[in-house]
């Protein structure tokens, strides 16, 4: 009966022993069991299918010292030894998001999803709407960089695709990512995105009974082996060694020893304020990938035009060498001012024109001029334009959110800072359509002082002009003492240039504060890029006040120590094989509650 019975047990069976070029220090199943994600120790990620299929390898670089999947499995959360965690596409390994929220290596993660979708809760209290799709296409991509081929884009347009899929998919549901450093620093992220709370153990006082008293202990030297939040999202299982020391009335500390403890943390607030951070995140998350839109943008359009802008300068610079040549006490703009007047052509001018410059290069100049404005005219109204109204909609829903304190103040949602975001959104878009106009005001000009220049190179070879363009010589005159060698479009695309604005016009926009004008009078004064800068701080410190409160709103539960660690342990991390497992149990006519339980296999 016995070999009967043994004889159907299935027993444990080695599926595959396959050989990795380097040894494997990490290995995580995904959430469905079917995808193995492994890390050797020459720091490569590597991802194989049950079957041990491989679907791609990755070196990030930098040494790798922890990994996690995402709850949906769509994603790989990777930390770095420098303190930086980076998301990866499961599709195809590609760098989604990198973070910077540690100073140290990143020894853990960890990602938890709330087990219901956001929608599903109180009618009266969670449902959300995100509106911006009723109103806006959707959000614009960052722009190619220049030099990049058409046929080269199709890759990065496919990771970017897959980028906005993954996003959507992940606000379906709320999601954390719990992060610890070997210093004893835990981040959390909701989305694995947005940085939402930090927190340090060595900073929490434990009280312990001790004498029959509350003596309060701390835990200094620690570092942390291992996160776990509760699927309830109530608990943070905190595993880290430390030495616990007591605090004496006369303020010395007496240290208990180096030690391995299991810490609990009260992280309530991300359970009773889900909707809300949920929320917050969703539109934050989004504003940040927009800003990042208007970042590129700018980076873009800077070279580009730099780059125009030196194709004029190195053909014009030669006419300034041959005057000098010719012994003349002039400038180019007084040499073409005395042309355009009908005087007496320069051998200089002459010789520029007729055999340096010549018809062809004039037409290529302009050229890539025009062609330049043109291509910066489309990035404006494909990239960057778009993503500033969109961002200036979404901070409008903030706003709209941060004046209904009884929810929002609990999680730091301030109404004055994200005022001052919104008024800064509403500044960078009169910015860019400032920019439009000069930029299609110097193009203007460029091409009629070109066809200045055509006809007058026609004339001084002798040659039929009727089929060329007319040119306006009061625009002429202005480019010269303009535009010649100054560079409007340039300026608005650099921080650190002040744009002057006259006492006229500066005086109507204070009046217009009493129409409710924006607040700040000085904006026109700014340029493009240095309002988008403060536009962009404006957004730190708004979204930093949550930061804030939520970091101060996780608190100390309760403390247990395990068992005693080596001294030598103290100033090199030990490696102890350990997990951190929940399970959901019932007691009669209460709601579930979730028990943890710690795993630590013992060294031999």
């Amino acid at each position: 009966m016995e070999t009967d019975e043994t004889d159907h047990v299935l027993p444990f069976q080695l599926q595959f022993d396959k050989p990795v070029a380097s040894q494997v220090k990490i290995a995580e199943w995904n959430p469905e069991k079917d995808l193995l994600a492994m890390v050797t120790e020459d720091s490569k990620i590597l991802l194989h299918r049950f079957n041990w299929q491989r679907l791609w390898t990755i070196s990030p670089g930098r040494n790798i010292t922890s990994l996690c999947w995402r709850p949906d499995g769509k994603a790989i959360a990777v930390g770095l030894e420098d303190g930086t965690i980076s998301l990866h596409d499961v599709e195809n390994g590609k760098l989604l998001r990198s973070l910077k929220s540690h100073t140290v290596a990143v020894v853990c993660l960890n990602w938890e999803e709330e087990g219901q979708l956001i929608r599903d809760d109180s009618k009266t209290s969670s449902s959300y709407e995100d509106r911006t799709s009723r109103f806006f296409p959707p959000a614009p991509r960052v722009p190619r960089m220049p030099g990049v081929v058409s046929g080269d884009t199709s890759f990065m347009e496919d990771s970017e695709d897959s980028y906005g899929e993954l996003s959507n998919s992940s606000y379906q549901r709320f999601n954390i990512l719990c992060s610890g450093d070997k210093d004893g620093s835990i981040c959390f992220s909701i989305f694995g995105i947005f940085p939402i709370g930090k927190i340090n153990i060595n900073r929490f006082s434990v009280p312990t009974p001790f004498m029959d008293k509350q003596t309060p202990r701390q835990i200094s030297n620690s570092s942390i082996y291992k996160v776990s939040l509760s699927k309830d999202l109530c608990r943070l299982i905190v595993m880290c060694s430390g030495e616990l020391n007591e605090n004496t009335e006369s303020r010395e500390s007496q240290m208990v020893g180096q030690g391995m403890h299991s810490l609990v943390l009260d992280t309530s607030i991300f359970s009773k304020r889900k909707s809300e951070l949920h929320q917050l995140a969703q539109q934050a998350s989004n504003i940040e990938d927009l800003t990042e839109v208007i970042r590129a943008s700018l980076s873009v359009m800077c070279k580009q035009w730099s780059d125009a802008m030196r194709t004029f300068l190195e053909k014009f610079d030669s006419l300034s060498t041959l005057i000098i040549d010719h012994a003349l006490d002039s400038s180019p703009q007084e040499e073409f001012l005395s042309l355009l007047g009908g005087a007496r052509t320069s051998s200089a001018v002459h010789q520029f024109l007729v055999n340096s410059l010549g018809e062809v290069g004039v037409k290529r100049v302009l050229k890539v001029i025009c062609g330049t404005a043109k291509e910066l005219q489309r990035i404006v109204l494909d990239h960057l334009q778009p993503a500033a109204e969109i961002i200036g909609f979404r901070m409008g829903e903030l706003r709209g959110l941060s004046r209904w304190r009884a929810r929002y103040h609990g999680i730091g949602l301030d109404e004055m800072l994200i005022n001052n975001a919104t008024e800064k959104c509403g500044m960078i878009l009169v910015q860019i359509e400032r920019f439009m106009r000069v930029l299609s005001t110097v193009e203007q000009q460029f091409s009629n002082f070109f066809n200045w220049l055509l006809k007058c190179i026609k004339l001084l070879m002798q040659e039929p002009s009727d089929q060329l363009l007319p040119y306006n010589s009061e625009l002429v005159v202005i480019f010269l003492k303009f535009l010649y060698d100054q560079d409007p479009v340039k300026q608005l695309l650099e921080v650190d240039h002040d744009i002057e604005v006259d006492l006229e016009t500066m005086q109507r926009v204070k009046e217009l504060v009493q129409f409710g004008g924006f607040s700040d009078c000085e904006y026109l004064q700014r340029t493009l890029a240095k309002e988008f800068q403060q536009m962009e701080d404006s957004f730190k410190e708004a979204f930093l006040m949550p930061f804030t409160t939520v970091s101060r709103k996780m608190l100390y539960e309760d403390l247990l120590a395990l068992f005693p660690l080596p001294s030598s342990s103290a100033s090199v991390s030990m490696a102890i094989p350990m997990s951190i497992s929940s399970y959901e149990v019932h007691f009669h006519q209460c709601m579930g509650n979730f028990l943890h339980l710690c795993s630590i296999e013992p060294s031999n």
